[in-house]
């Protein structure tokens, strides 16, 4: 499976990078290929391209504020959750989402 995803916290700085790694590492322990952009304090990071979101399975915005640009993903599976999710459950998130959609 692949998947993309947006993470935005209400300070823009830790939690927005932690929750992106921690999506990142359980995408991969669950063998998914997984591209995470942060959105912070100093802007967006490790930005999706078209070719990114186009190739994705799933799309998970785990956020507290709002996030720039989510009209991107208009035609995908999109998974939106407080960033708090993300934090303390990102193994249960990931076997959730390919439950759900069936894709390993």
């Amino acid at each position: 499976m692949k998947i993309v995803g947006v993470t935005a916290c209400t300070a823009g700085i830790a939690h927005t990078y932690i929750v992106a790694e921690k999506i990142q590492k359980a995408a991969e322990e669950a063998g998914c290929q997984c591209k995470i952009e942060t959105q912070g304090t100093i802007g967006a990071q490790n930005k999706l391209t078209e070719e990114d979101i186009k190739e994705a399975d799933v799309v998970i915005l785990a956020h507290d504020i709002a996030i720039k640009g989510t009209e991107r993903f208009k035609d995908k599976h999109v998974v939106d959750i407080p960033i708090s999710v993300a934090m303390k459950s990102p193994k249960s998130l990931i076997a959730t989402i390919q439950k759900k959609l069936g894709i390993k």
